[in-house]
Order: C-alpha cells, then structure tokens, then sequence
C-alpha cells in the first residue's frame, strides 16, 4: 500500500485540467503544492500552497521551488493536460525527483525536435520541414506539395494549426501560425488524412501501460477544431494494436521512461502516424472524466503514484462503459441567453457541463481548441445510448448569439495601432505629417508633401449652411454604374500587408475583411495588384467569396498580355469593376523593389484593356484635363482622379485642387470619382458639391480592417453616412443629387 502522510506533491498549473489533481492529491492526504502565473485561477484556491510562477517558466519555477524546498521538502512533481512537461523535468532533475531527462522533456514539446527524434528512431510520422520565413514555407512544399499543414513547434491546443491547399493559403497560414508560435520557430508537415486516436499511457521504469484509447472528433478544416472525443474507440482491434505500436515506439524515441505520456496517433491509408506525444497525461478531460467514467480507472491517483516513485496499481477497469465529451459551437456574437443547462443536466447519463463563457461574452468563429464556450461529458452504458443522449443535450442546450461586440472608432484605431507595427500609427488626424516619407509603408513618398496637400486642401474648402428649410430627412444612396450604393464611398485598394502594413495580417484575411465589410456595409470595395506577381489573385478570391461585389484594378504592367490575363481572370468571376492605375508606370517603389516592370500606357492599350473588360472600365490615377480626355477616348466608363494618395512624387497638387477643371471637362462623359485626402463626411460632401460621383477612400479603411476587421469596416460606413447626413440637412439636401456647387467655395484665409 502506498503512503501519502507528510508527503508534498508539487503541480505546475492550476487550471480546470489541472483541478482534478489538484482534489484528488487533496483527498488522498498529500499537500499540494501548485504553481500559475495566475493568483486568481481556479486551482489555487484548493493548493496548501499556492505559489505565482509561470508554468512555461523553468528558471523561474525551479528557482522558487528550491526555496519552497528548503523550508518543506517536495516528493514529487507533475501536471496534467498542460504543456509544460519541460518545467516539471526541470524541477524533477534540480530536486532529484522521479522524473524523465530534460531534454527529452524538450523533444516531447518541441515539435521539430519530437520529429527528428522519430525520424532517427524511424518511427511512423509526416515529412515535415522547419520553417522561420514565408520562403522556407514556400520550399517546403516544392518538398512536400499540397495539401500541408502549418503549425508552431512550441503551442498547444491546435493554435495556429492550419491545413494548406493552394498557394493563395500560405501567407495567411504562415501569419496565423506566426502569431500563436512564442518562438517564432514553425514547422510544416505532410497533411495526414484518416481517422484520428488519443491514447493515455503511464510509464514507470520503462514499463509502458496503454490506459485508454479514444476516437478524437475533429472538424472544420483548414482549421483543426476537435469537437470532442469517443471512449473507447470504436475502431477495430487490429488497428488500435497498429497504433498502440506505434504509440510506444514514440514513447521510446522520446526517452519517456518514468511519468505519462499523451499521442494523438492517425490512421492513414499507410499505417498508424504520429501526430505528436507530450509527456504528460491528456488534456480535453479527457484523463481526469472519460476515461474514469468509461473504465472506473483513476488514471489521475495513479500518474500521482509515479510521481512520487510509486508504480501504479489499479489499472484493470471495473466497467466497460461509453463516455463522451463534445462542445458546442454557436453562430459568431454576442452571448444573449443560455437555454436548456437545468433540462440538460437532468438527461439520464450527463455528467459534467462546463460553460466557458457568459452573457454579454462575445463567440468567434474558432480557429483553435481554446475558442470553445461550452463542454459536456455524458457516459451510458452503450455506444448507441451514448450518441443518443449527446444528440439530445445538443438539441437541449442553446447558446443565443445576437449581432457582434460594439466597436468605436477610437477601439478600432487603438487595436489598429498595434496591429500596424509601427508601419502606420492610426492617428487622431490621418493627415500625413507621422508618416512622411515612410514607404514601405502607409506614408506619402519623399516629404510627404503631396500625402499632406490631400488633406490640408480640404481643409480650405467652406461648407455654406442653410437651416432654413423643409428638409427633416437626408437619403445617401445612390446608383453607381448599376451598383447602389448606401453612401458615395468606394473603399480604395491597399495591397502589400507584408510590407506596408506591419506584416500581421494576411493579405487574404485584409482582402476578405474589406470586401465583406463593405458588402455587409452597402458599399463596395476595390482590390488590388502589387509587387508579387500573383498578389492579384488574393484579391480576385475575396471578391469571388462575395459574388463578385467590387472591382480590382491593376498595375500598368509592361507586358500588356500581363493586364489582359488579370482581366480575364476577372472577368470569370465576374466583377462590378475592372481597370489599370495609370499613374504607377514610372517610379512606383515597391514595384521596383521586386523588379515588376511597369510603363505608361498609350490610347490604344487602354482601349484594348477596356474592350477585354466585361463590366465598367476604370481609370485610376488621372490628374489633369487631357489625361481626362484621353480615358474618355480609351473607354472608360470610371475615372479616379488620384495622386495616388502622395505615394508617387511629392510634387504632385491635391486631388481635390485639380477636381473642378476635370469634372469641367469630362462630366456627363464618365462617371468621376474623386480619391486622396478624404476623411470625413463632411470631406465626402465638398467632393460631390464640385462634380464628383463618388469618392475613393483608402487608408481609413485599412485602420478599419486592421482594428476591427468586418466589424471596423461596417463602423467606418456607418460613421461617414451619419456625418454627411448631417452636413446634408445643414444645407438642405434631401438627395445626393440635391447637392449643388454653390454650397462650398475656398477660403482665401486658411
């Protein structure tokens, strides 16, 4: 029998994985010892002595625990469901404790080592490739090929795992890997497809006992969700015994001699893989419910045995039981209501429900195992009486979801800031003067003067008001090209987040973000071309994702066949719009950079273009008469009168300065959008009161994307529909069209 009077087991983490250790340590007479870096976590509050450090902290850990160890010696040390394996060998190798090596605590967390060690000991796993950059991604699968997955080698939880099927991924799969990875270090592998198994062991002395065998639930790819898990599996034995094979050789490659260890194992159509083994007991209540409701096993007491250098006993299961655990998702929101937890918790066979969230507490679509708001555990007697009473707590349980979290502009450019970078500092007055000459970047080029004349010019444009009048109501909409419009506004096309947004964002999750923000909103959104020579079709993929809602416009390739297949590409969709940004065909400075030649382009080729176009012509970057004139000639039905944002020679006017004489010569001819400077209603007003249709807005709307995504967009609309009503009801305009001319002139005194 073993003794557990006066003896102290230390445990690293006190979350709900870890609180049925921390009880069971209680109720078998151990103090307990227990290590978070958070004072307020649910485990704390149940240790002797709880304890504030880091469980990913080893120097810290070991440093305390020493100290502790002083006053009251420590027996024994573990944790469970948590990665932080290489802390508790650190604390076993320092005390002298029962315990594996540190370093193959290391090769258990790290995901590049674990494969290395599997490749050296050819043990059944993916080909995998290390990977710091986008372009090892990219040399990884000329190695591997599609499909791939991208994971961080030092995460848990499937944070930042994401399945790769076609070139258009890998940015924002390299990105959303990036982000959740602390190291930084990725690792890219072979896509395993086929039924996925958890398996629990128990290891003592070399000695390795199978302590339960579980059908893992995972879905929406390319993410790697895992809706819950099945014990036992339903798989046949053969297979298990394959797998369980597999599963200790791992065990062996790792040096996990004495403690637990957790595999998630595939069946593919060449034999069991791993996926990966943690030494450590599984998380997902998986160890500390299913497996003793399934079995009567108290797989926990037993881990805690060898932790304090006993082996284990009691392993022979006194039931034979069906448990599972599933999650529910529901629509993306904000919680409004929960229904059905009493009804749910009287269903014959429910065991546990563990709600994670609250009302008021907002759902996002998840990406990871961590962006669940409810768990429930269930064990009947049989599979069949299992599935059953999960299929009715699904039906009984209802999470209402109702809109999206409320964003102001102030949050969204706040979140905005940090997502820049520093590439754009999402300031109160986006007027250029922070941001000179920062290109790459979000800046006008040189000193930034043509960015800040943008600006500064409407600034010197006087709104007259008239508030006598009928008017009570102000309607924005109009009808552009056959495309209505809530507002005026057309959001302008941004590409290169690597390089000019702060890299934090995909260029696929800024594109979809924009076009479905500003679909939802009522507006439409333009996509562009950029350095990379297939930049363009991430854009083309968000508006296809939309049906089509918006237009893209290209750069003045020199190669015209290179325009002519970015419009047929188009053209496939099909798109609202199509068009070329003229005014980047010399000195464009991140086409230089990657060596993209671009030139001027003459009538004829822009006629070529037009004619190849099956939606509206667009005309991008026109700054004087006669280039007006010339677009007219060329076929375009939408010109933009654009210095394109500043960003092309800091010599150029304002937008706005060179409107009048424009709208002068071509109106009625083309429909004529005005883009630079624009930040308010009331600047979307000026623009229509001297001759434009609509305005092109830019930068705005990437601090909108960036610090709210689909949310920020939907904000920004709805913060320049609300100013330009206003502005339209000071000077009596109850249409677009009521807007007249005599309404604004220039001060002569700003």
């Amino acid at each position: 029998m073993n003794h557990y009077e006066n003896k102290t087991l230390l445990l690293i983490g006190a979350g709900i994985m870890q609180v049925p250790a921390i009880k069971i340590a209680n109720e078998i007479g151990l103090t307990t010892v227990v290590t978070d870096y958070n004072e307020k976590a649910p485990g704390m509050s149940l240790a002797d002595y709880p304890l504030v450090v880091s469980t990913r902290d080893c120097e810290g850990t070991v440093r305390v625990i020493k100290d502790f160890h002083q006053r009251q010696p420590i027996d024994g040390v573990l944790t469970v469901g948590t990665d932080a394996s290489m802390t508790v060998a650190a604390v076993a190798n320092a005390l002298n404790l029962p315990g594996i090596k540190f370093e193959n605590a290391e090769a258990a967390s790290n995901k590049i080592k674990m494969r290395q060690r599997f490749k050296e000991n050819a043990v059944p796993s993916p080909q995998f490739f290390k990977c710091w950059s986008l372009g090892d991604l990219e040399r990884a699968v000329k190695e591997i090929g599609y499909p791939l997955v991208i994971k961080p080698s030092d995460n848990m939880g499937a944070r930042g795992v994401m399945k790769i099927e076609n070139p258009e991924m890998l940015e924002k799969a390299f990105l959303n890997a990036k982000n959740a990875c602390p190291s930084g270090e990725l690792i890219a592998e072979e896509y395993m497809k086929g039924a996925e198994l958890s398996i629990d062991a128990l290891v003592y002395e070399n000695e390795i006992h199978i302590t339960g065998v579980a059908d893992r639930i995972i879905e929406r790819e390319p993410y790697f969700i895992e809706m819950g898990h099945v014990m036992p599996s339903a798989l046949d034995q053969n297979t298990l015994d394959d797998a369980i094979d597999v599963f200790k050789q791992g065990i062996r490659a790792l040096g996990i001699n004495m403690g637990a260890a957790k595999g998630d194992i595939k069946i593919t159509a060449e034999g069991a893989k791993i996926g990966e083994i943690a030494a450590r007991l599984s998380g997902g209540f998986m160890s500390a419910y299913t497996f003793p409701y399934a079995s009567g096993v108290n797989l926990i007491q037993n881990a805690i045995d060898i932790a304090l250098g006993y082996p284990p006993h009691n392993l022979i299961p006194t039931k034979d039981w069906v448990s599972i655990e599933h999650t529910i998702i529901p629509k993306p929101g904000i919680i409004r209501e929960i229904q059905g937890l009493e009804e749910a918790r009287a269903i014959p066979g429910t065991l546990n429900i563990f709600l994670n969230s609250e009302i008021g507490d907002e759902v996002v679509e998840p990406k990871s195992n961590v962006d669940k708001p409810l768990n429930f555990i269930i064990a009947r007697a049989t599979r069949e009486e299992a599935w059953q009473t999960v299929n009715k707590l699904q039906e009984t349980i209802k999470i209402i979801t109702d809109g999206e979290k409320t964003l102001t502009w102030n949050e969204i450019r706040h979140h905005a800031r940090e997502k820049f970078n520093r590439s754009c500092y999402a300031c109160v007055a986006c007027n250029g003067k922070e941001c000179r000459g920062k290109i790459p970047g979000v800046g006008g080029i040189g000193n930034g003067e043509a960015f800040i004349r943008n600006v500064r010019d409407f600034s010197r444009i006087v709104i007259e008001t008239t508030t006598i009048h009928e008017v009570k109501e102000a309607a924005t909409a109009i009808e552009f090209c056959g495309t209505k419009l809530r507002i005026p506004v057309i959001a302008a096309p941004i590409t290169g987040c690597d390089i000019n947004l702060g890299g934090m964002m995909s260029e696929l999750d800024y594109d979809e973000a924009l076009v479905k923000g500003c679909k939802e909103a009522g507006i439409i959104a333009f996509v562009g071309d950029g350095a990379q020579p297939d930049l363009y079709k991430v854009g083309l993929k968000a508006l296809a994702e939309n049906q089509g809602w918006g237009g893209a416009i290209f750069k003045p390739r020199d190669q015209q066949s290179d325009i002519l297949t970015r419009i047929k590409d188009s053209n496939s969709i099909p798109l609202h719009f199509v068009g070329v940004d003229v005014d980047a065909a010399v000195g464009f400075v991140t086409m230089d950079m990657m060596q993209q030649k671009i030139a001027p382009k003459s009538v004829p080729q822009l006629k070529e273009l037009a004619d190849a176009a099956q939606c509206p012509f667009v005309i991008k970057g026109i700054m004087s008469e006669d280039d007006a004139l010339s677009a007219v000639q060329s076929g375009a039905e939408v010109i933009v009168v654009s210095n394109h944002g500043g960003r092309i020679t800091q010599s150029h006017p304002s937008s706005v300065s060179v409107l009048s004489e424009i709208v002068e010569a071509v109106k009625h001819k083309v429909k004529i959008v005005l883009d630079g400077g624009i930040r308010s209603g009331e600047d979307i007003f000026k623009s229509l009161a001297l001759g434009a249709d609509a305005v092109m807005i830019g930068r705005p709307f990437s601090i909108a994307v960036m610090g709210g995504g689909v949310q920020g967009v939907k904000v920004l609309v709805e913060k320049y529909q609300q100013e330009l009503q206003k502005i339209m009801l000071l000077t009596g305009s109850k249409t677009i069209a009521d807007i007249q001319p005599e309404s604004v002139f220039f001060d002569p005194y700003s």
